[in-house]
């Protein structure tokens, strides 16, 4: 695509104004009027409601259990709880993430440890986990990274291998599948955010899902305290019912729950409208150099919501043109487009030095057998991720005339990137 780039005073390659394609979430009179029901009836803080939730969230995923809870972090730390995450237990999760789906353990007196991501898929790497398997591993936690799923199969099979749990991180894919299967029922145990941004998004809240009923019961026990006496059957946790086993309250807020029952019964339809959207913008920039879908090409497979979509960047075809400045270029075109992703979490000061809770040493290492702390070097390909991904618009809508127009901005870019590097290298001088 010919043209001056608008970084550069060219025309803009987006020149409609359709903010309609990217608003999310959809909430109508029919959402509202479930959440005034439980402000009118001052149910805000019960349980009816979100049992309601939890059995048609359940039903929808293929799991016999659903526990709702007050975040997304809340189900994760159920979830480890679950499976029997303790003192001196390793977990070990992907380094780039968010903080959320492996920091809890800390709170249980275990040690996360980070495995590396492949470089297509931006999840965690089998090979990487297996390499970081120990006599103390009791979970691995799987994100299904900006939609796209993990590679299941041979994190499961490594898992039964040595006896360890799989935990499965759903909160950027609701409804995704990987071959076929609904990501969140795969594994021993699903969790996931439910957050306004997220693509179910129903508020502030989380859900946990699983066909194990120790593992329901456990994360009943350890934040659901009210709900003890008609959901405990173990003869181990009855006996303490009564008090929260982690001294938690992680209930969901049935305002989330109300809304929820609401967006469970459009999801399907507006995630394959958020698909067909995606899918078409991917299709459309199939052949320009330097970038590339970060989608699952498996049959069966698919991205769920797709939510916070990226593109994968491959500098060297683009003359070493970093894609900060790619970023910057697609932006000033009127697109959508950052560069980099969730930095590599086992490079922050927190997980190396601090002393959160006053152990005289470092707590990632409070209750460790082994110094886990990784070097540089150790996990390259999370430790570079950063110069080679980007995030792209986020379409909630199919509309080819307005999704066009976007890719045409990336399309325009990449094409020009001889026009860019110019640019770039007056810039620095």
């Amino acid at each position: 695509m010919s043209g001056v780039l608008a970084i550069n005073g060219g025309p803009e390659a987006v020149t409609v104004n359709d903010d309609d394609v990217f608003s999310w979430p959809i909430i109508t009179d029919e959402d509202e009027a479930a959440a005034l029901d439980v402000l009118r009836r001052g149910a805000m803080s019960g349980t009816e409601v979100t049992k309601q939730f939890e059995a048609e969230f359940a039903d929808w995923q293929g799991q016999e259990f659903g526990l709702g809870h007050s975040s997304g972090t809340a189900s994760l730390l159920g979830a480890m709880y679950g499976v029997g995450v303790g003192v001196g237990d390793e977990v070990i999760g992907p380094s780039v993430t968010y903080w959320a789906a492996i920091l809890p353990c800390m709170a249980l007196g275990a040690t996360p440890v980070f495995a590396d991501i492949e470089p297509d898929t931006l999840c965690i790497d089998p090979e990487s986990v297996e390499e970081r398997i120990s006599e103390h591993t009791k979970a691995i936690v799987v994100v299904h990274n900006y939609g796209h799923p993990a590679d299941m199969d041979p994190i499961v099979e490594i898992a039964r291998e040595h006896d360890v749990a799989v935990i499965e991180d759903v909160s950027h894919a609701h409804g995704g599948e990987y071959r076929g299967r609904r990501l969140g029922s795969i594994g021993d145990v699903g969790a996931m955010s439910l957050m306004s941004r997220k693509s179910f998004a129903v508020g502030e809240a989380g859900m946990l899902v699983t066909d194990d009923r120790e593992i329901y019961e456990r994360a009943v026990a350890f934040s659901h305290y009210s709900r003890h006496s008609d959901t405990l059957e173990r003869e181990d946790l009855v006996r303490f019912s009564g008090l929260p086993f982690g001294g938690h309250k992680h209930r969901m807020h049935q305002i989330s729950a109300a809304v929820g029952r609401v967006q469970l019964e459009h999801y399907d339809e507006r995630m394959g409208e958020i698909q067909d959207a995606m899918n078409y913008f991917w299709d459309l920039l199939e052949d320009v150099p330097g970038i590339r879908a970060h989608r699952p090409d498996d049959e069966g497979s698919n991205a769920g919501g797709w939510y916070a979509p990226k593109g994968l960047y491959d500098p060297e075809e683009l003359g070493g043109l970093p894609v900060a400045d790619f970023a910057d270029a697609v932006a000033a075109e009127g697109s959508v487009c950052r560069g980099g992703c969730n930095f590599a979490l086992h490079t922050h000061p927190l997980l190396n030095e601090a002393d959160v809770y006053g152990h005289g040493k470092p707590t990632r290492l409070a209750h460790a057998h082994r110094d886990v702390r990784e070097e540089e070097g150790d996990l390259p390909v999370a430790e570079g991720i950063q110069e080679r991904c980007f995030a792209v618009p986020w379409f909630k809508q199919n509309r080819p005339a307005v999704i066009e127009q976007h890719a045409d901005a990336y399309r325009k870019v990449a094409e020009n990137y001889e026009e860019l590097l110019e640019t770039v290298s007056q810039a620095d001088d």
